[in-house]
């Protein structure tokens, strides 16, 4: 890898240089008109018909693959007639019940078989769980793709990983309006914990539907550009149809923190730690973070050496773009910090979430050969814990206490500020929309529900409100809405560079040896004779005994005795035999069903 300096340094001097993707939208074509020809009168039967026929046509689904029911995964589609566009994709980490699995992405076999229909695909922000599947679904459909510039920088970088190289990628600008078949979309600048994210104004054939996207209400945020609530309100004085909005933070009440408070919070560590050296763990991708950590560098005269792979990729990234500033010379390549005293440099590293690989989690357990924690370090996790992984940060809290560091986090000082709107910027949302239906997203079911019950409070009819489920088809005709048809849908596992559905076999041998262990059963027949040669047992994972493998071997050598092995058709037969015994005899001794391997051998 080139040194980050070097690296760094170029990426400035190719601000200028510009991403890989089309600077401007091209419009879709649309069919020609027709020649209309004179027709003969219809009867009164066909008219109504067709009339039936049309208000059908008359109908907006919204199809939901994701960030419904669960934090992350997010893919929402729009479908109007014979136009569908689609509302991110992202993806989610496993959980402890998907043994071996990366990573988690939205099953979609739907728009697989709709590939024709897909206009476009529509992104709100950078985050993974918003753009992390694109590597992924690009394999089975390749539409256009429209973000804005970091988003896209980022996209890019990733299907770069993949070796994606005929993705259509389209920059747009908060303020811009794109056209995509029978849908007009407006992007509109929000608050987030990433530049460039926005919410989507879309206007249909029935009515405008107004997608928060990840958003909080920041009045000071760091780059000075607030969330346009202004456009908002006009939008929602224009009237709107249906509102889709972030319920991640509905549980907390009053606004989220300023991005800008944090810097205060980051300032107070930096003075109080002149003589120490200082690591910061925080998101990647977390760019107006990053810009704070890197002026108060500068304001303390420390070089800034980054940590961890998607850390350098984005800090170059959003350098190349002009997201990101940084100063000629605060580089530094995190193999040179050896030469710099404790109070000359701060680390910039992955692992907020202790993830296992990642740059601060190996610091803690003492396997990060760049750097070794003692004494004189202080470490600053600046994130929230994500739902899930507190049994894996507070393990890394506690590892990095052992070595003699101090360490700062969320329980103990306002070293983070979420990028999610909270109740009082909720209802400022509703308020200013005044949508006619609503529907939640972005949460569990919880935050589903919760989320429902305050847009009640705040004047949308309780009929008007509608939660959906992943795999659910919302129908909107303009004075209803409601659930319509189900389709396939759900979640597909990303191993390695394979990718399995739900129902993987390959999945469930993994839960079935995790939870019960294996047993190898080697089972020798004399090939004259056709009798019992000799049986061995090998255990992984299971608590096998002398006296019980004893056991185990008598039991299945008396029923083998007993038959006539000439008479068993072939060795897969025997197999089951070998397989059956043991499962039974196994399951009565211990209450456990080990996997059974056997295998025959002719001797």
């Amino acid at each position: 890898m080139k040194e980050q300096k070097k690296t760094i340094k170029n990426s400035k001097q190719n601000v200028s240089k510009k991403p890989h993707f089309n600077k401007s939208v091209k419009k879709v074509k649309t069919a020609e008109k027709p020649t209309l020809k004179p027709q003969k009168k219809q009867p009164k039967q066909a008219i109504q018909s067709q009339k039936q026929q049309k208000n059908s046509d008359r109908t907006l689904k919204i199809r939901f693959l994701g960030g419904v029911g669960e934090i992350g995964k997010n893919m929402t589609a729009l479908e109007f007639g014979k136009d569908i566009i689609v509302i991110d994709a992202g993806l989610t980490f496993p959980n402890e019940n998907m043994p071996g699995v990366d990573l988690v992405i939205p099953d979609t076999t739907y728009l697989e078989q709709n590939k024709n229909k897909i206009r476009g695909i529509i992104i709100t922000h950078g985050h993974e769980d918003h753009i992390g599947a694109l590597p992924y679904i690009l394999k089975g459909i390749n539409p256009p793709i429209f973000g804005t510039k970091l988003s896209l920088t980022l996209i890019e970088n990733k299907l770069k990983e993949q070796k994606i190289n005929d993705a259509n990628l389209n920059s747009v600008k908060a303020g811009s309006t794109i056209k995509l078949g029978c849908f007009s979309i407006e992007f509109v600048h929000v608050n987030h914990s990433i530049a460039g994210a926005v919410a989507l104004s879309i206007t249909t054939p029935i009515g405008v539907v107004f997608h928060s996207g990840d958003f909080k209400i920041d009045y000071t945020p760091v780059n000075g550009e607030t969330t346009n609530l202004n456009r908002i309100a006009e939008i929602g004085k224009r009237g709107v149809l249906l509102l889709m909005a972030d319920s991640t933070n509905i549980e907390i009440e009053g606004s989220s923190m300023s991005e800008s408070a944090v810097k205060e919070t980051l300032d107070h560590v930096f003075a109080d730690n002149v003589s120490r050296r200082l690591i910061i763990a925080t998101f990647a991708s977390n760019v107006y973070r990053l810009q704070q950590i890197l002026d108060l560098a500068v304001k303390y005269k420390r070089k800034v050496a980054f940590s961890g792979r998607s850390m350098i990729n984005i800090a170059e990234s959003a350098s190349k773009i002009g997201e990101l500033n940084i100063p000629d010379k605060l580089i530094v390549d995190i193999e040179h910090i050896k030469n710099l005293k404790d109070s000359e440099i701060v680390i910039v590293s992955t692992g907020t979430q202790g993830e296992p690989m990642s740059a601060l989690t190996r610091m803690a357990s003492g396997e990060f050969n760049k750097v070794t924690i003692g004494g004189n370090d202080t470490v600053v996790i600046s994130a929230s814990v994500i739902p899930g992984n507190e049994k894996m940060i507070y393990g890394v809290i506690n590892n990095l206490y052992r070595l003699g560091a101090e360490v700062i986090y969320e329980s103990l000082e306002p070293i983070h500020a979420s990028g999610h709107a909270c109740r009082v910027e909720l209802k400022t949302l509703h308020s200013l929309i005044k949508p006619k239906f609503f529907i939640p997203v972005h949460g569990e079911y919880r935050h589903l529900k919760k989320h429902s019950d305050l847009a009640e409070s705040v004047g949308t009819p309780k009929r008007n409100i509608l939660i959906a489920e992943i795999g659910d088809t919302v129908a909107i005709d303009g004075k209803n809405i409601k659930k319509a048809d189900k389709f396939t849908s759900g979640s597909k596992f990303v191993d390695g560079v394979g990718i399995d559905g739900a129902d993987s076999f390959v999945l469930r041998d993994r839960i079935h040896l995790s939870e019960d262990g294996l047993v190898v059963a080697v089972v020798a027949i004399d090939e004259f004779s056709a009798k019992l040669s000799s049986i061995e047992l090998i255990s992984k994972g299971v608590v096998l005994t002398e006296a019980l493998s004893n056991g185990a071997k008598d039991n299945l050598a008396n029923s083998l005795k007993q038959m006539d092995l000439k008479k068993v058709r072939d060795e897969s037969e025997l197999q089951d035999i070998v397989r059956r015994n043991l499962k039974n005899f196994l399951f009565k001794q211990t209450k456990k069903n080990p996997m059974i391997l056997p295998i025959v051998m002719l001797v």
